[in-house]
């Protein structure tokens, strides 16, 4: 009986883990001088209000080049790429409107992208260490709610920032498990 049929190779979790790294990486760095440039929207903010989803687009096609030499399904990061895509024409369009029109557009682009991240980490729970990203899914999608709410209220960039960390912290949490699973911890 050949045990390795239906197996993963032991690149994709490697390759996962790695690119997961480096989104916790960009994350925190966002985050941190997204925060700093909160309080109005003005060239440094937009532009990292743009830069955010470039990354996310460069990072699933990434996953998809990884996915695709490995067997894996990548239709679904497709997906990711164009409404990421979509988001970063989106958010550049907004900001020439103010605040609450990016937090509508940001909204928007989470929820979608966070369903998305659902589909695709419940997917690859075989892989191990894919319960963070479902939940971080879950967690987008219910941030991207609160971003809509909040551009009707009273908006502030400064919540991005802590959004986009979580996020990233998300990922950190993958990446851990996914060196565990590989150790066989």
């Amino acid at each position: 009986m050949d045990t390795l049929v239906g197996t993963t190779p032991a690149s994709v979790p490697s390759a996962l883990r790695k690119l997961y790294f480096l989104r916790f990486t960009f994350a925190a760095v966002w985050a941190a001088l997204l925060f700093t440039t909160a309080e109005t929207l003005g060239a440094l903010s937009v532009t990292l209000l743009l830069v955010y989803p470039l990354f996310d687009v460069a990072a699933a096609v990434v996953d998809v080049r990884s996915a695709k030499a490995n067997g894996g399904p990548a239709r679904f990061l497709y997906v990711n790429i164009a409404i990421s895509s979509l988001a970063v024409i989106g958010l550049a369009a907004a900001a020439t409107s103010g605040i609450p029109a990016v937090l509508r557009v940001w909204g928007a682009w989470a929820i979608t992208s966070g369903l998305v991240q659902l589909v695709v980490g419940a997917g690859r729970r075989e892989l191990g260490g894919q319960w963070p990203m479902i939940i971080s899914g879950a967690l987008s999608t219910a941030a991207g709610t609160s971003f809509l709410a909040q551009a009707g209220g009273d908006p502030e960039l400064g919540s991005l920032a802590g959004y986009a960390f979580l996020g990233g912290v998300f990922f950190l949490v993958s990446a851990l498990r996914l060196n565990r699973a590989r150790n066989g911890v």
